[in-house]
């Protein structure tokens, strides 16, 4: 009888947990993402052995930085987040710093972008991806997600994963537009990606929510263009550093 009563509460809580995991859907909260470069990689698509050797050397693998996405059922905001000591010996990449203010119903964005010593602020239209789910899923930061693919700025394939257990069509950087929110994003050919560490169900207040407002103003194309004019020279470096300024 004993065992009987142990294994019948066994169902029944395994029973409830199931109930519980099926029935969370947050509408508000936030999700910490690790960036994450691998500098060894980005090195190996240049042509001076010598060079990439003595920077292997000098480097660890990878990269990471933190940044916070802030959302509620209209808005996102993505940010910088904790500050990841083991960069202070690595000099800055593009794009650690960003901050994206995303306004789902307008479909508009603010973005902050700092380039060299020059800050930007972007107004424009948020970004329409065209995506194809496929059945592929994996599990980020304990909730299960599903995998999405897509071409972006004509030529850039990236890998996103998606779960419908968080109802807002976001996600880090100016990612976007799927059933859900994305808690990974992954750039192969430029050796980046961002995926969800932890997933906060907080409180979220209107005041929080506020697109960044410094910075020379200008949109996509201009910047496109300004990047493109002053970085003519720079080789396969600087197409590489004006992708992920533009992402």
């Amino acid at each position: 009888m004993k065992i009987q009563s142990f294994i019948t509460v066994c169902i029944i809580l395994s029973g409830m947990n199931v109930h519980a995991q099926n029935s969370v859907f947050l509408s508000q909260g936030r999700i910490e993402f690790e960036r994450k470069i691998n500098l060894y990689a980005q090195i190996d698509d240049e042509d001076d052995q010598a060079w990439k050797d003595l920077m292997k050397k000098s480097r660890p693998q990878f990269k990471s930085n933190y940044f916070d996405l802030l959302f509620t059922q209209n808005k996102t905001l993505y940010r910088p987040g904790r500050e990841n000591t083991d960069n202070n010996r690595l000099w800055p990449q593009p794009a650690e710093d960003n901050t994206v203010f995303t306004d789902l119903d307008k479909e508009q964005k603010v973005s902050q972008k700092n380039v060299f010593e020059e800050r930007f602020l972007l107004q424009d239209s948020t970004r329409k991806i065209q995506w194809k789910i496929t059945d592929e899923t994996r599990v980020i930061a304990g909730l299960e997600c599903r995998r999405a693919n897509a071409l972006i700025m004509d030529s850039i394939y990236i890998v996103a994963f998606y779960t419908d257990a968080i109802t807002i069509s976001g996600g880090p950087e100016s990612f976007m537009g799927l059933p859900g929110m994305i808690l990974g994003v992954a750039i192969p050919h430029e050796h980046i990606t961002w995926f969800a560490t932890k997933v906060y169900a907080e409180t979220i207040k209107d005041t929080e929510l506020t697109p960044p407002a410094k910075g020379k103003k200008i949109n996509n194309t201009s910047l496109l263009e300004t990047l493109r004019d002053s970085m003519k020279d720079w080789g396969k470096w600087g197409q590489r550093y004006i992708k992920q300024i533009m992402i």
